[in-house]
């Protein structure tokens, strides 16, 4: 039955396969330096495997990070080790004229700490690239799958709890790394073999925010003058929907949520969370994911969780 399972989900995806990526990239701007990263690839394939879809996810260091007295410009980078995500999507076509083939493709690289420390604005990059290929085998020949699916993967509604941690820094430098802890209250349904949809609520206890609304309140009072009051709660309550793409014990969730408790003004109304997912067993489940407000980041949380 297991080796049934994991060749039926290889089926599914059109047969995926990963791999290690390095590379490098020269800003050529004496403030940002360069980056190099090493990160884990999956790629899917699609159109007769003609077209390839990759997502990677690794670490990035950066040559000059943020320093107050010597490198002060840089608002990009604010930690030398950081998170580097990217997307590639390319198109190959062997055996064009022999053995010859072409290839093109459009990548966006990002790197940033997902505010693990100020300043993190980070950094997107898009990239097009052409090039040939040459196929020192004879011509693949694909074989189509008939491997039946005998599974029904409809499920009535299930709940879950999902506990998210990590560490975060406001938006200004240096006023400190803090702890936070953000709970999650969904129900979720299966509707089919790779999509599950998620309503639920979320509950942040940001530290961090603790933090900066007691600096504005002294420092930009004017800006900040129906919420001057350093006592102003920091706790903010959000409402969203998600959805999980599946592919094995391994998920890809995303979800947009909206604030209806803000009692401190901040950021955006809106926020938007994705991340991956592994289930240890049936209904356990561990993973990583990032919060942002549009292009911003505001934190990298670790999540431990039960589905019941």
């Amino acid at each position: 039955m297991e080796n049934l399972w994991k060749k039926e989900w290889q089926q599914v995806y059109n047969y995926p396969d990963y791999g290690v990526s390095f590379h490098y990239l020269d800003f050529k701007n004496k403030y940002l330096g360069y980056n190099f990263a090493i990160g884990v690839h999956y790629n899917f394939y699609f159109f007769n495997r003609n077209l390839m879809f990759r997502i990677s996810q690794g670490i990035g260091v950066t040559s000059n990070p943020y320093d107050k007295e010597t490198n002060n410009k840089n608002n990009a980078f604010g930690t030398k080790v950081m998170d580097n995500t990217y997307a590639l999507l390319q198109y190959k076509k062997e055996n064009i004229i022999d053995r010859f083939g072409l290839q093109v493709g459009f990548m966006l690289t990002h790197f940033s700490n997902g505010r693990f420390k100020a300043p993190n604005s980070g950094i997107n990059t898009y990239t097009f690239n052409i090039g040939l290929n040459y196929n020192i085998n004879d011509k693949q020949e694909f074989i189509v799958d008939s491997l039946p699916t005998k599974w029904s993967y409809k499920e009535s509604i299930k709940y879950n709890i999902a506990f998210r941690t990590g560490v975060s820094e406001g938006p200004v430098p240096d006023l400190g790394q803090k702890q936070f802890y953000h709970i999650g209250l969904y129900a979720d349904k299966r509707i089919g073999r790779k999509s599950t949809l998620q309503l639920g609520t979320d509950i942040f206890f940001s530290r961090y925010l603790k933090e900066y609304i007691k600096f504005v309140s002294v420092a930009f009072p004017k800006e900040h003058k129906d919420y001057a009051d350093s006592n102003t709660d920091y706790k903010r309550v959000g409402l969203f929907v998600g959805h999980e793409l599946i592919i094995n014990k391994f998920s890809i969730e995303t979800q947009l949520g909206y604030y209806i408790y803000k009692p401190f003004e901040y950021e955006t109304d809106i926020y938007q969370r994705v991340g991956a997912k592994y289930y240890l067993y049936k209904n356990i489940f561990t993973g990583v994911g990032l919060k942002t407000h549009g292009g911003r980041a505001e934190a990298i949380e670790a999540t431990i969780g039960i589905r019941l």
